[in-house]
C-alpha cells in the first residue's frame, strides 16, 4: 500500500502517488537522464496508430530536459506510423518540427533506431541486407491476415476485413508489425465473445512469425531478428517470449513484432548512458561505434559492462518511465506457484532499479497506467483510501506476486494526462530554476 506524501525518499517508495515531490525531484536534480517510453506514456493507446496524438505543450516541454531527455520504444521515429507524423502534426509541420529542433531524441525500434531532436536519423548496427529483408515483411503480413480471414468466409464483410488488415499490419521499417487491436474489436463485434477465433488469430500470427524467422534463416540470416509479444508472460525455459493468450475480458497479446537481435530495450539503456556520457564528458564509454546489438543480453551482464565503463562520479541519477508490467500468478500441476512476469517495458526499468543500487543513485522507476484506452490488454491500478488520503491498493502486476524484484516507485493512474501535465510542470520548473 502506499500513501500520498511521506518522508521516505522517492526511490525507497513502492507505488507513490506523491506527484508533487516528483516534478520537484526532476526539476531540480542537475545530474538527470529521463529514459522514458511512448505509447501510453504522453499519448492516449489506441487501436489504431494512425490514430494517436501528441499535444504540442509536451514536445515543447521536454526541451526544456535538453541533454537530459531520451526516449526509448519499440515503435519507430519514421514511417506512416512512426511518432514523427505526429510530432510533425503537433508543430504545423515538418519544416517547423525541423526549424525548432523539435522531434523526440532517442532510440526506437527497441534500440536499433537513432534520432537527434533536428530528425536526423540512422539505424546503428543494422545491415543493409537485414533492412532489405526487413522491407518485406509487412506484404507477408498483410498475406498472412488475408488468409487467415479466407479460410473463415463471412466472419468478417469484406470491407471490414481490408479496413481491420489494412489497420493492424504497421509498416515499420526496422520493426515491422502485426498489431490486433482492430481485428480484436472486430471479432467481438462479430460474435467472438468468448475468444475462441481470435485466440486461433494469435496463434496464427505467430506461426507466421516462426516462418518469417525460418526464411531469414535460409537467406543467411539466422542470428538477426526475434520475435517480441507484446504485452507477454515473461520468457520461457527456452528464452522466447511467452504469448498471452489473454481473457474474456483482456486482449492478451496484442503486438507481434519482428524485430533485429539485440533490439531489446535494457541494452538500449546502456546505448542512451553511453550517448549521454559523450554529451556530457566528451567521451564515449563504450566506444563510439557501440550499439545495441553489441551488448549482453541479460541483466547481470548488462550491470558489469556498465560498472566496467562507467565513471561512478559521472552516473547521472535515471528516471524510467513506462506503461506496461505485468504478472500472473497461479498454480502449477504439482500445486506449486507458478509466477509469469513480463511487459514490454520491465526489464528496462528493472535495469534502471538495478543501476540505481549499484552506483549509489536514487534512481526512479515510474509507472503510467495506460489501461483508460481503446487497448483492453492493461489491468488498471487499483485505488483506495488510507487514512483519509488516495492510496495505491494494488498495482499492475498479480496482487498474489508478493516477490516481484520491481518496484514501482511513483505511479500515474490518471494515465498520459496526469503525467504529461506533471512532467510539464516539472519542465517550467526546470526552466524557471536555471
Amino acid at each position: 500500500m502506499a500513501f500520498s506524501a511521506t518522508s521516505v525518499p522517492l526511490h525507497q517508495q513502492v507505488l507513490s502517488l506523491d506527484h508533487r515531490a516528483w516534478v520537484q525531484f526532476l526539476a531540480t536534480t542537475p545530474n538527470v537522464l529521463i529514459i522514458q517510453d511512448l505509447d501510453g506514456v504522453c499519448m492516449e493507446l489506441v487501436a489504431d496508430p494512425l490514430d494517436r496524438q501528441i499535444d504540442l505543450a509536451y514536445v515543447q516541454a521536454t526541451q526544456a530536459f535538453a541533454g537530459h531527455f531520451y526516449v526509448l520504444t519499440n515503435g519507430e521515429h519514421t514511417g506512416t506510423r512512426g511518432v514523427n507524423p505526429l510530432v510533425e502534426r503537433a508543430w504545423g509541420g515538418h519544416d517547423q518540427a525541423k526549424a525548432h529542433a523539435g522531434y523526440l531524441p532517442g532510440l526506437a525500434a527497441g534500440g536499433v533506431q537513432w534520432q537527434g531532436r533536428t530528425g536526423q536519423g540512422s539505424h546503428p548496427g543494422v545491415s543493409a541486407a537485414e533492412l532489405e529483408f526487413l522491407a518485406a515483411v509487412p506484404g507477408q503480413m498483410r498475406a498472412g491476415l488475408r488468409a487467415f480471414f479466407q479460410q473463415r468466409p463471412g466472419l468478417l464483410a469484406a470491407a471490414a476485413m481490408q479496413q481491420g488488415i489494412e489497420a493492424s499490419v504497421l509498416d515499420n521499417l526496422a520493426s515491422p508489425t502485426v498489431n490486433l487491436n482492430t481485428l480484436h474489436a472486430q471479432l467481438q463485434a462479430a460474435g467472438d465473445r468468448d475468444g475462441a477465433i481470435y485466440a486461433d488469430l494469435q496463434r496464427a500470427m505467430a506461426a507466421l512469425m516462426t516462418n518469417l524467422l525460418d526464411q531469414a534463416a535460409q537467406r543467411g540470416l539466422g542470428e538477426s531478428f526475434f520475435v517480441h509479444y507484446a504485452p507477454n508472460r515473461g520468457r520461457g525455459a527456452d528464452g522466447q517470449e511467452v504469448l498471452d493468450p489473454g481473457t474474456e475480458t483482456e486482449s492478451g497479446t496484442t503486438d507481434f513484432q519482428f524485430m533485429v537481435r539485440g533490439a531489446i530495450k535494457e541494452a538500449g539503456v546502456l546505448a542512451l548512458l553511453n550517448r549521454y556520457y559523450a554529451q556530457h564528458t566528451g567521451e564515449f564509454p563504450l566506444g563510439e561505434g557501440f550499439s545495441v546489438r553489441q551488448a549482453p543480453r541479460s541483466l547481470p551482464e548488462l550491470l558489469a559492462l556498465a560498472e566496467a565503463h562507467f565513471d561512478p562520479a559521472r552516473m547521472p541519477t535515471l528516471v524510467g518511465v513506462g506503461d506496461t508490467v505485468t504478472s500472473r500468478w497461479s498454480l502449477g500441476t504439482d500445486g506449486q506457484p507458478v509466477v509469469q512476469r513480463g511487459g514490454s517495458d520491465r526489464l528496462f526499468l528493472q535495469l534502471i532499479q538495478d543501476l540505481g543500487k549499484r552506483f549509489h543513485r536514487g534512481n526512479l522507476v515510474t509507472y503510467v497506467d495506460s489501461s483508460g484506452g481503446q487497448v483492453k490488454n492493461r489491468k488498471p491500478l487499483k485505488i483506495g483510501q488510507h487514512n483519509g488520503l488516495p492510496s495505491v491498493l494494488e498495482g499492475p502486476g498479480d496482487p498474489r506476486d508478493t516477490t516481484d524484484p520491481l518496484r514501482l516507485n511513483v505511479v500515474f493512474p490518471g494515465g498520459h494526462r496526469q503525467y504529461c501535465a506533471a512532467f510539464q510542470s516539472a519542465a517550467q520548473q526546470r526552466v524557471q530554476s536555471t
